[in-house]
């Protein structure tokens, strides 16, 4: 037997966070995206990795509103059980792609910093094209299990039912979400932790643009783990208490804790884009040109410094 829950709770707090996360998503990652094909040229092997993050993050706040629709009509479904399995692929797919961009991203910096002078740093854009293609079938193949699901009630959309029958099943959709987080953010701290290091070894942590470099790393780390943690944290607590006897009463409140926090996730997504804009002049510089908003600096100088900076900027991402 599935428990199903009233979702009281998810229908009042979850609509004014998911279109909150479908502005800023939709608007960020839209600019984003606009400055990558129309303004950043030519291309770096790092460039085509932020590309794909954008367009990883821009496809799931697609589909936010549909899950908008799900909470505000009361948790009911009523577009039928294919168009609920295309949305929650979206929706995992593209948060699993955002986590390994993340995680490419962060190998990517960890390689001109620490490893400057290694091939991998020298990559053409289309070779790294033909990766981010591989990667892009790493959380494709995780999740396209989810166009297999039946939905025996129809009015409900979600992957994560709880099952009073099967105590303990730890099932391949809760083991790829859990996976998607736990493997990216082990490399995301190795490469962290080994960047900091070498620049205190150079004795570079102390000058100030890496002291800014140093900074914005860290903000990246602690909104990954902000984002993601407590939804993993709250399933794996599910999990262990599906060990023991329970009852469908005993696991509402983890679960509603579980779909607020997944819906948190999201936000990642959505706050990408000021991870571009704050740790890029050139990025910020041609944002606030295409805003038609003023520069930081005018004149010949500014032009020299954006055509200096455009790509080693991205590249220290």
């Amino acid at each position: 037997m599935r428990c199903n829950f009233s979702g009281a709770v998810l229908i009042r707090a979850l609509p004014p966070l998911l279109v909150t996360e479908f502005i800023l998503g939709l608007v960020g990652n839209g600019l984003a995206l606009f400055i990558f094909c129309f303004h950043l040229r030519p291309w770096k092997s790092s460039t085509v990795l932020l590309f794909n993050l954008a367009l990883s993050d821009f496809f799931l706040i697609l589909a936010l509103p549909i899950r908008v629709n799900y909470y505000l009509s009361g948790n009911r479904w009523m577009f039928g059980g294919t168009l609920c399995n295309i949305c929650l692929f979206m929706l995992a797919m593209n948060r699993s792609g955002s986590t390994f961009f993340l995680m490419a991203i962060a190998l990517d910096r960890y390689m001109r910093v620490v490893h400057p002078h290694h091939p991998l740093n020298s990559l053409s854009a289309g070779k790294a094209m033909l990766g981010a293609i591989v990667l892009w079938l790493v959380p494709i193949t995780m999740t396209a299990h989810v166009f297999s699901m039946q939905h025996i009630n129809t009015t409900h959309c979600t992957r994560f039912m709880v099952d009073t029958e099967s105590r303990g099943n730890l099932s391949w959709h809760k083991f790829t979400f859990l996976l998607s987080f736990y493997v990216p953010l082990l490399v995301i701290l190795y490469c962290t932790f080994h960047i900091i290091s070498h620049l205190r070894k150079r004795q570079l942590a102390h000058q100030t643009k890496f002291k800014k470099a140093l900074y914005l790393i860290m903000v990246v780390v602690v909104l990954f783990i902000i984002c993601f943690l407590p939804s993993n944290i709250t399933l794996l607590a599910m999990w262990i208490r599906m060990l023991k006897e329970f009852k469908c009463a005993d696991m509402e409140q983890l679960s509603t804790v579980f779909q607020i926090t997944v819906s948190l996730t999201y936000l990642n997504s959505a706050l990408d884009p000021v991870v571009y804009y704050f740790s890029s002049p050139a990025f910020k510089n041609i944002c606030r040109n295409a805003l038609h908003l003023p520069q930081a600096e005018t004149g010949e100088s500014t032009d020299r410094k954006i055509h200096e900076t455009k790509f080693q900027s991205l590249s220290q991402l």
